[in-house]
């Protein structure tokens, strides 16, 4: 048996990579627990995020969308506050897909603020953040708005070298522009 908050958290990534689900959710809900019982609310976050990911790739988009919430929660009280836009993205896109678009607007204008607003932030990280945003700009018919976020998630992924993303992007411009 593992015996440590982190060596589950780690099972449990590496189940995931090994598309044994079940596994992971196990370990990351064992994981949870630990952490709780050691009141150690950093891998109390991360393990939400874990159940996050794993409840997401189970198809269960209630659950992992409170996981995350959850998640930013706790690393909002650590003053973490990329981690706090990684969780809210992953709200934001859980909440989108859930036709909650209220809900998920507030998660990515939150999010692309707080990874406009720190130095430390991966362009990528902020091109995922503006991509959610965009896809929900055009689900709501604000194609202009849209079209703006899709601009600069372009401008991101093609500094960053993600030949995929800038081919999205590429698709829903042309979309938004008529061609």
């Amino acid at each position: 048996m593992l015996s440590t908050p982190q060596a589950l958290l780690d099972e449990g990534y590496k189940a995931r990579r090994e598309n044994r689900t079940v596994d992971a959710k196990a370990h990351f809900a064992a994981a949870l627990e630990m952490s709780r019982k050691a009141g150690d609310r950093v891998l109390v976050a991360r393990s939400l995020a874990g159940l996050g990911q794993i409840e997401r790739d189970l198809g269960n988009l209630d659950a992992a969308r409170k996981h995350y919430q959850d998640a930013a929660g706790f690393h909002r009280a650590l003053g973490d506050p990329l981690s706090v836009a990684h969780a809210l993205r992953h709200a934001g896109d859980i909440l989108r897909k859930l036709k909650k678009t209220d809900q998920a607007a507030v998660c990515y204008v939150e999010a692309v603020a707080i990874y406009r607003g720190e130095e430390q932030t991966r362009p990528l990280d902020l091109a995922n953040a503006l991509r959610g945003h965009a896809l929900l700009k055009g689900d709501v018919g604000d194609e202009e708005d849209s079209m703006l976020l899709w601009l600069e998630a372009k401008d991101l992924y093609e500094r960053e070298g993600v030949q995929e993303g800038v081919s999205e992007s590429q698709s829903h411009l042309a979309f938004l522009m008529g061609r």
